[in-house]
């Protein structure tokens, strides 16, 4: 009988410990530290993303890189150096990433404010994404707050986590489920392509050699900004409308207009394809299933309590 009390005793105390990482994220975790700290961000987000409506798409990537690679810890902001492997340098980042000046400012900004660094890089990423989104028209939602640090990067596990432009949907489920997000998150922050641009090397094989689920004359007009030799930078809009929030990234979906291979896999004759259509018809059941994959998303293994630090310069470790 002891024995068996033991036993439910120590069940209870590991899933106290396996809910304990959610439970220290609170949407109030600065109200006392420093209260004017998410005015501050939401002011040097809206000021970037006025100056360059593209910002607004850069700065919710690099969340989104983040949260993918070892949780939510802002180790995609880590420069390299001798001890640290930096993620700036993986395939899905290099040359590709942007937006770290703006979390420079914002860093010192929300320091300036506070009188001391209390808030993580970990946690201006992740409202400077809400905020960004925002900005753009894009639905809001309760950031949960009190993120630590990481004092490592991992170019490796940038590689091997962050999803490519050229999965089909099998792989990007697959993915998104090694980060306990299932199928309606991978469809609804997809949905984030509804903002910014691809570069042409990302979608250069779509529009040369897939000839059967993208439309003819779409395929014609990427290539002319997207030669089959040269050109690797040469953006092109994820959507019709790369600076506002709606629901054109789906419609393209259904017209076989998505740019990357990636995109139109979640249209293309599997199970995603009825929340496809459903987000294409339906804007405000976009927003508000993507808000809700955004909340889960960074809530992806936080660094909190006394794991990890608060970074004095968010682009290398105390």
């Amino acid at each position: 009988m002891a024995s068996r009390s033991f036993l439910f005793v120590h069940v209870l105390v590991m899933l106290s410990l396996a809910g304990m990482a959610f439970s220290d994220l609170s949407d109030d975790f600065y109200d006392d530290l420093c209260p004017k700290a998410l005015l501050t961000i939401k002011r040097v987000v809206e000021d970037a993303v006025r100056k360059e409506r593209r910002m607004g798409a850069s700065l919710l990537r690099l969340h989104f890189h983040d949260c993918f690679v070892n949780g939510c810890d802002a180790s995609i902001l880590l420069d390299q150096t001798a001890s640290i492997d930096s993620e700036k340098t993986s395939r899905a980042n290099n040359n590709s990433a942007r937006g770290f000046e703006v979390i420079d400012k914002i860093k010192t900004e929300v320091d300036k404010v506070c009188g001391r660094p209390v808030v993580s890089c970990a946690d201006i990423l992740a409202v400077a994404a809400r905020d960004s989104v925002v900005a753009l028209h894009g639905p809001s939602w309760e950031v949960k707050l009190g993120r630590r640090d990481s004092t490592t990067a991992s170019r490796t596990a940038a590689n091997n986590n962050i999803p490519t432009p050229l999965m089909d949907l099998p792989a990007l489920i697959k993915n998104f489920k090694k980060q306990g997000l299932d199928e309606e998150d991978l469809v609804a922050l997809s949905g984030g392509h509804t903002l910014g641009f691809a570069q042409c090397f990302t979608f250069r094989n779509r529009i040369y050699n897939e000839t059967n689920n993208i439309d003819s004359t779409f395929a014609r007009q990427r290539q002319a900004n997207c030669p089959r030799s040269g050109g690797d930078s040469n953006l092109a809009s994820l959507d019709p409308t790369p600076a506002l929030f709606d629901s054109k990234y789906f419609s393209n979906l259904v017209s076989k207009k998505g740019l990357l291979h990636s995109d139109q896999a979640l249209f293309s004759g599997g199970k995603t394809d009825d929340l496809v259509q459903k987000y294409s018809k339906n804007l405000k059941s976009f927003s508000k299933d993507f808000a809700k994959s955004m909340i889960k998303m960074g809530n992806i293994k936080p660094l909190t309590g006394k794991k990890g630090q608060i970074r004095v310069n968010c682009r290398k470790v105390n």
